[in-house]
């Protein structure tokens, strides 16, 4: 049966919350760019019920999914929600039209952001609100104490940040408790690697968005703004026939073998995809396979 918690492959965000580490995120349930609402709006819901009842109880989302549409989306397909269902929202990204953004953290600004997620989502309390982006125009002692403020009131439980270094991640700890981190990182892009290790070794979350490099690893002519090896992508499809399993599975799987901190939470509107995805939390897949692998990514 397909399981989103097969292989006991489950995470204690924050040491006190625990998820199952294939989560679903919800970029993808919104107009291209992030930008409007979705061509089937009841497809959309049908996913996210879907996702449930395969054993996702980690809904990454965002206000500027939509913007405003994703958040709205969830609270109509699963309100009221299911004991142990964490969704985690993000705030500090304003949406200008299509891939079209602008960070904002200002504290009045956040304050407001978890206030309207928390009346899209029908929450009491955001179990995990990460910020968005950092805003260089903003202090971030300005920005996390918002969100600190917001924790004191009991309207959040868990922060996180999103697109950040070590370093960076060490100045917020001197603010706030950060708990996950969610940058971009598949197994063709590797490029926040020392932050996955700081991670690892540090025990907080690490949720990969853009999990299978967008499709592209499937589909050389997809646009990405990240260049596959073709080495890689040769390797992958080789292996993922020889497993009969597709590519994307074959990388949400090297991504939950990587390391125990990842939480990979790919995205899809089709109810079959989402059933692939989770799927790749079941495979058994050989040591010689996974050595192969890890040798084909060491060497870049």
């Amino acid at each position: 049966m397909l399981s989103a918690s097969s292989n006991g492959n489950t995470f204690l965000i924050g040491g006190d919350l625990p998820v199952h580490r294939l989560g679903y995120g919800t970029m993808r349930l919104v107009g291209e760019g992030a930008w409007g609402e979705p061509s089937d709006p009841e497809e959309c819901r049908r996913v996210l019920r879907r996702a449930v009842d395969l054993g996702v109880n980690l809904i990454d989302t965002a206000d500027a999914y939509g913007p405003e549409i994703a958040e709205r989306l969830i609270a109509e397909a699963l309100y009221p929600y299911p004991p142990g269902l964490v969704i985690a929202t993000k705030g500090g990204v304003t949406r200008q039209g299509p891939s079209k953004t602008e960070f904002v953290a200002r504290a009045g600004y956040l304050i407001q952001c978890v206030e309207m997620s928390l009346r899209r989502l029908r929450l009491e309390r955001i179990e995990l609100y990460q910020l968005h982006r950092i805003d260089a125009r903003t202090p971030l002692e300005e920005s996390l104490g918002a969100l600190k403020l917001l924790q004191d009131q009991g309207k959040i439980r868990h922060i996180g940040l999103s697109e950040v270094t070590p370093a960076e991640i060490e100045q917020a700890r001197k603010i706030v408790p950060i708990v996950t981190i969610q940058n971009r990182y598949s197994i063709a892009d590797r490029r926040h690697e020392d932050t996955l290790n700081w991670c690892e070794q540090e025990g907080i979350g690490f949720l990969p968005w853009y999990p299978v490099a967008a499709g592209k690893l499937m589909n050389q002519n997809a646009p990405t703004k990240t260049a596959v090896s073709p080495q890689l992508t040769d390797t992958l499809s080789r292996i993922a026939q020889r497993l009969n399993i597709t590519i994307a599975q074959l990388s949400l799987a090297w991504l939950l073998h990587r390391s125990p901190v990842l939480l990979p939470i790919p995205g899809t509107s089709q109810i079959a995809h989402l059933e692939e995805n989770v799927a790749a939390a079941s495979l058994q897949i050989d040591s010689a396979t996974w050595t192969e692998l890890d040798k084909l990514t060491a060497e870049g």
